[in-house]
């Protein structure tokens, strides 16, 4: 990058993401992000893709124009911006082209409930037996309803800059999968069931019973996930809040 720039650490789990200042010049830099980046960036979803470097030692850094802004806070999910952009990366094209140039394949239900009952802690009783429950739905969910996915749609992803842009960050769990991966824990974690329907005009689908399935089967598995996921980090307080919240879904009739 030259000389006189200033390197920190942005945080995040992963470690990878960095900050970079030279003067009055900002980079927000990544190691080994997501391929399809260039992709997002054009789309408009992500900040802009300044550059992309490869170094010595194989690693791709990754570089993004710095914007001002924050995160979005729980209750402004409800924001129809939210669910207008959710809708955009859903119904993009490029972006479904782009994950299937890489070779990725469609990520279905059976194998992703596969994957997460291999690594389940042995300790998650309950959630073992949602995932027994999650089994037995397997056959009522379509398997012809693909799109990319983000998979990972915390509140803490969305970053709103001072302009009023709205962003969708942190691409590493995106994969090809139903919909409803996204829709559901989203609805479920943050929106009252009596606004569902109004969110999901503002995306652009009427809330059948289908879709309420879909999203209560995903909304269940990705709570596990995310209980499974802490406390294999021993992260034991946010492992228990994510097995409590699985008590406030309603099983399945």
């Amino acid at each position: 990058m030259g000389s006189g720039w200033q390197i920190e650490p942005a945080g995040g789990v992963t470690g990878e993401a960095f900050f970079a200042k030279h003067q009055n010049d900002k980079l927000f830099l990544k190691r080994n992000s997501s391929p399809f980046l260039a992709v997002l960036s054009a789309e408009g979803i992500v900040p802009k893709l300044i550059w992309t470097k490869r170094l010595e030692n194989g690693d791709v850094i990754t570089a993004q124009k710095w914007v001002e802004g924050r995160v979005l806070e729980p209750r402004e999910m409800n924001n129809p911006d939210v669910a207008k952009l959710l809708k955009k990366i859903h119904g993009s094209q490029p972006l479904l082209t782009m994950m299937r140039r890489l070779g990725k394949k469609p990520l279905s239900p059976d194998t992703m409930l596969r994957q997460l009952a291999e690594r389940l802690h042995p300790d998650l009783k309950k959630e073992k037996a949602a995932l027994a429950a999650l089994d037995e739905q397997l056959p009522l969910l379509p398997d012809d309803q693909w799109a990319v996915c983000h998979s990972d749609v915390h509140h803490q992803n969305w970053l709103l800059t001072k302009d009023g842009r709205l962003y969708l960050i942190d691409w590493e769990q995106a994969a090809i999968s139903d919909p409803a991966l996204d829709l559901g824990p989203l609805l479920y974690w943050y929106i009252p069931e009596s606004g569902w329907e109004n969110w999901l005009r503002h995306y652009g689908a009427e809330l059948t019973d289908q879709l309420r399935h879909r999203m209560k089967w995903y909304a269940i598995y990705q709570t596990i996930w995310n209980a499974n996921f802490y406390k294999n980090k021993g992260e034991e307080e946010i492992s228990r809040f994510w097995s409590q919240y699985l008590d406030k879904i309603q099983p399945f009739s």
